[in-house]
């Protein structure tokens, strides 16, 4: 298992980014969180197989979300706990 926590910069809060990134982490199997920041940025934890995590960071890049993001930072962290499913930390 991997788990990858991404930082994405740009225009990536207001647009639907959160909830275009849920709905795709539905066409993987890979499970995280992903989260607005008090300083613009988004956080993304994803976990599962690394190719699972791999392609689903590229549907991420690939995605409309690509012409907001300015900058993706990816880091390979500890799994946090039990992660099951994808939600939106509000």
């Amino acid at each position: 298992m991997k788990t990858l926590e991404v930082h994405y910069e740009g225009n990536v809060q207001g647009v639907g980014f959160r909830y275009t990134v849920k709905n795709l982490a539905r066409e993987y199997e890979v499970s995280g969180t992903v989260e607005n920041l008090p300083d613009g940025r988004v956080r993304l934890v994803a976990a599962g197989e690394p190719a699972e995590v791999s392609s689903f960071l590229e549907a991420i890049r690939t995605s409309a979300l690509a012409g907001h993001i300015a900058l993706e930072t990816p880091r390979e962290i500890p799994r946090p706990g039990a992660l099951r499913g994808f939600s939106i930390i509000p």
